[in-house]
């Protein structure tokens, strides 16, 4: 029989993957990674996100092998090579269809649809999963017919509209009778401008992301709602990076909420439902980057807001970005995301709002450098969140919410523990004052004043709104 080819992106897992259960259905299975390093790096992705990405194709490897399910290896410079390089490998092996997992942002959509274009002139049998999500972009509407653009009635339709054959599980392939095909070896780690974070902060493979799981089940699920929005207390699960690529699916982290709430999404225990929730906020950008296409364009999301009048400075965003604002909760948010390539959830609001809103500088190069720098980094979550902070986006904050970083700091770090762990220069001072330092202590730990007044900045902020054409 003809083998089937299996193309994966950021999928890189053999349980629970819809494209691999359904090729695997019919017959051998041949699995493909395409490794498009100029486009990705076009795309912003950093040197923690590409060696994850790495990794995780390496860990895939070890998995299929299990299987007898050999990985062909091939490097494209850009998406608009990947239907002739997928049909060249299907002719050189004889495999009769090509099977893949449906990705969403709009590069990534053209080029699955050039794929399905290209296959689909041939005598080649091709099919596009649906595996990201439950509802595929377009199945969940408004009474109108349009995308939903507020999060709050998406998750309602969602939750209505669900059947138990949106979460059921693919089953994992058996073994195949091992085929006369080697898999291809992995080349050696892309050359970077920068090194990334230590592997052992991040280890790759659906082995590691299910044991994540267990534990976040096991000792912090029941109190997320309670904890997650402390840094110092890690009350979150940690396993964006390996949904963003794939190495656990949604499904399987909602079947787990299932299992441990007594069968609901809805009602039982807090903890685990406002959990489930965050997995449906991931969903819900999906649709948004379907939807309105725009916001891969760079444009916001909320059309009225690009005549916002952003400020051109550079000495204040590198500041934001080195973590020396003067502001000890914003700098410990941008210190922990350069040192680990990850950055606590409420802290990724109160960083992204600083920027936008404090100094009023374009959520685009906040949204890049986050990018460029998250292990997790993935473009419809991260512009999402960006475009929330800033209130260009759906389901923005009010434009008049702005966070007090003080405020923020020593409500969800009243101890300062999480500053003195990433601002050490900090940890000299008294717990107290250390969410604002005062200055006659600043020159004795070399820590710089504050570069903006919070209250100035706000007003700043709200007349720049309110000059907005309606």
């Amino acid at each position: 029989m003809a083998p089937k080819l299996v193309w994966f992106r950021s999928d890189l897992r053999t349980h629970d993957n819809s494209a691999l259960s359904a090729a695997a259905a019919q017959g051998p299975v041949i699995a493909v990674f395409l490794r498009s390093l100029k486009q990705w790096q076009h795309h912003g992705h950093g040197a923690n996100k590409l060696d994850f990405w790495a990794r995780g194709v390496t860990a895939l490897r070890e998995d299929l092998a299990k299987l007898n399910i050999p990985l062909l290896h091939r490097d494209i410079d850009s998406f608009d090579e990947a239907p002739d390089a997928l049909l060249a490998l299907a002719r050189e092996y004889g495999a009769s269809g090509l099977h893949f997992n449906r990705e969403y942002p709009l590069n990534e959509w053209q080029r699955d649809a050039a794929v399905l274009g290209t296959f689909q002139k041939t005598n080649l049998e091709v099919k596009a999963h649906t595996d990201a999500v439950a509802f595929a972009p377009g199945e969940l509407l408004t009474s109108q017919g349009d995308y939903y653009r507020v999060f709050t009635p998406f998750a309602k339709a969602w939750h209505r509209q669900l059947e138990s054959h949106h979460l059921a599980l693919h089953d994992a392939p058996r073994p195949q009778t091992r085929l006369t095909i080697l898999s291809d070896p992995l080349p050696p780690p892309p050359r970077l401008d920068t090194s990334p974070v230590d592997a052992c902060l991040w280890p790759a493979g659906q082995g590691r992301a299910a044991e994540r799981l267990k534990r976040f089940l096991h000792y912090r699920s029941r109190h997320y709602h309670e904890r997650r929005d402390y840094p110092v207390l890690r009350g979150t699960s940690e396993l964006s990076p390996y949904l963003a690529l794939g190495m656990i699916s949604h499904r399987q982290c909602l079947q787990a909420v299932l299992a441990e709430n007594e069968g609901s999404l809805i009602e039982g225990h807090p903890g685990l439902v406002a959990w489930g929730n965050e997995l449906i906020w991931r969903e819900f950008y999906q649709h948004i980057v379907v939807g309105f296409p725009r916001v891969c364009r760079y444009h916001a999301f909320q059309q009225h807001t690009e005549a916002l009048p952003w400020r051109d400075d550079d000495p204040s965003f590198r500041a934001w970005c080195e973590g020396r604002t003067g502001y000890p909760i914003v700098d410990a948010a941008m210190r922990q995301l350069t040192q680990t390539g990850w950055m606590h959830n409420r802290l990724r609001m109160v960083a992204a709002m600083f920027l936008t809103k404090h100094l009023l500088i374009d959520w685009r190069r906040g949204e890049s450098f986050f990018l460029h720098h998250l292990v997790d980094g993935e473009f419809a979550a991260n512009n999402g969140g960006w475009q929330w902070a800033a209130s260009t986006g759906t389901d923005a904050a009010p434009y008049f919410r702005i966070f007090n970083p003080t405020t923020q700091s020593r409500r969800f770090d009243p101890e300062g523990k999480f500053i003195a762990d990433f601002v050490p220069e900090l940890s000299k001072i008294p717990a107290k004052v250390r969410h604002a330092p005062p200055r006659d202590l600043l020159d004795t730990v070399s820590y710089p004043a504050p570069i903006v007044d919070h209250r100035a900045a706000r007003q700043r902020t709200l007349n720049a709104f309110k000059s907005l054409p309606s």
